[in-house]
Parts: C-alpha cells; sequence; structure tokens
C-alpha cells in the first residue's frame, strides 16, 4: 500500500473552537522508501491564532495572507492521499482538523478515502509509561531532528517518516518480507509500481587497498592456523580437535 506521512500546523489546539489548518506537510513512502514525491501548502486561516500558537510555529497571518485557503486546493490534495494509507502522529488532532475543513465545505469524510496509522498509539505499545512526543522518539530511537528548531508541517512529516521506519523496522528492511507488486486505491484502480521513482540507497563499494588488506589477514590465518574453511576446506569434526 502507497503511505503518505503526514503533518499538520494550526491556529490552536482545537478545532471545535473555530481553530484553523494552516499548513499540510505530506511525505510519501513506497515501499517504506522516500519517492520524493511530497506535498506542502501554507494555508490562510481566517481567523486569529491562539496566544502560543505562532511561536510553536513561526508563522503568522501576515505570510499566511496571500496563500490559498483549503477549499482552493482540497482536490489536490485529495487527489494525493487518496486510497493512501495515512501515517500520523497523534492522528485524532490532525484527523480532527482535516475533518472540520472537509465539513465546512460540504464533503464527505476523508476517512472513508484512506486508512490511517497512528504512530502516537504504536510508541505507546511498545513504550509505555515513557514520554513518545516526536521529540523523544527521536532521541531514543536514534533520528537525527538537531534541524528542527520549530514545528512545520513538511519538516516534521519528514523526521516522523525516518521515526516510523525505525518504530517498524524488521525483517522486510533486510529483504525478508515479500512487497507488494502493486497499490490499489480507493477507486479500485490498481496501479503498477515504478521502483525508477525511489531514491537510491547507499552502496558500501570495497577498494582496492581494503580488499589487498583482508587477503593479507587471511593469509596469515591460514598460515597460523593450518586451515583455511573459508576457502572450502572441511572444517575438523570435534574428536579431530580433541
Amino acid at each position: 500500500m502507497r503511505q503518505i506521512v503526514l503533518d499538520t500546523e494550526t491556529t490552536g489546539l482545537e478545532w471545535k473552537k473555530g481553530n484553523r489548518v494552516v499548513e499540510i506537510g505530506c511525505v510519501e513512502l513506497l515501499e517504506r522508501r522516500p519517492s520524493g514525491n511530497n506535498f506542502h501548502r501554507y494555508l490562510k486561516p481566517d481567523c486569529e491564532f491562539e496566544p502560543g500558537a505562532q511561536e510553536v510555529t513561526g508563522l503568522t497571518l501576515d505570510f499566511l495572507a496571500d496563500k490559498p485557503r483549503f477549499e482552493e486546493v482540497v482536490e489536490e490534495f485529495l487527489a494525493y492521499v487518496d486510497g493512501a494509507e495515512l501515517i500520523i502522529h497523534n492522528a485524532s488532532f490532525d484527523m480532527g482538523f482535516l475533518e472540520n475543513e472537509m465539513s465546512l465545505l460540504g464533503r464527505s469524510r476523508l476517512a472513508e478515502r484512506v486508512t490511517v496509522t497512528d504512530t502516537l498509539a504504536m510508541a505507546r505499545e511498545r513504550f509505555p509509561s515513557q514520554r513518545n512526543s516526536l521529540d523523544a522518539l527521536c532521541r531514543r530511537l536514534g533520528v537525527d531532528n538537531s534541524h528542527r528548531q520549530l514545528h512545520g508541517g513538511l519538516l516534521d512529516a519528514q523526521i516522523l517518516a525516518d521515526v516510523y521506519i525505525a518504530l517498524t523496522s524488521g525483517q522486510e528492511e533486510i529483504g525478508f518480507g515479500q512487497p507488494e507488486s502493486n497499490s490499489t486505491h480507493a477507486a479500485g484502480n490498481a496501479q503498477a509500481f515504478d521502483a525508477s521513482v525511489l531514491l537510491p540507497r547507499p552502496r558500501v563499494v570495497v577498494t582496492a587497498s581494503e580488499q589487498e588488506a583482508h587477503e593479507a589477514r587471511l593469509a596469515k590465518l591460514r598460515k597460523k592456523s593450518g586451515h583455511a574453511w573459508w576457502d572450502g576446506e572441511r572444517a575438523p569434526e570435534p574428536s579431530e580437535t580433541a
């Protein structure tokens, strides 16, 4: 399944009090790897920020004054996420705000188009009785977030993508899993997976000097032990070494 790591920034903590979404950041994962096909929009909220919210995001109404409203990007956003699995930290917060935006436009619920995985719930299950904020998980899982000075939709989505991969790492990460050959969208249409869009993974290449040092080391071991099992010789039975 196609996965979208999503984060929003808002004018306050509760949509029920009239707060709105001011930023949406999404990172696409294909085969659990970033594809580079991200979605990022700032939005004009048509409401004031709650006290403290601007300090968290660094956004201002002046900066957002010429940005589109949610209604102007909704079709583009829905086309991007349609049929995907959304990966969200504290999903009830972001989904609550997005569902409110959909409701204000008289649109059907976003949850009818996507599935949702909450990394906060995953973290609480794996690390009970511990702090499981995004920053805390970065420290615990070794994810670099040193460049995160303020909350930002796309930046936090990129960091969460690394946290999610670390949280769910297993045999599939080293080739034991069987990846799906395609991703099925809500409409039932299957899209063939295009491996060419994936970002390359690093390769470790042995240099000539390293290979020479390795061969020299093996030669010393052969001379010292009298055996070279790595060259195909039969390893001695226990009775032969007793």
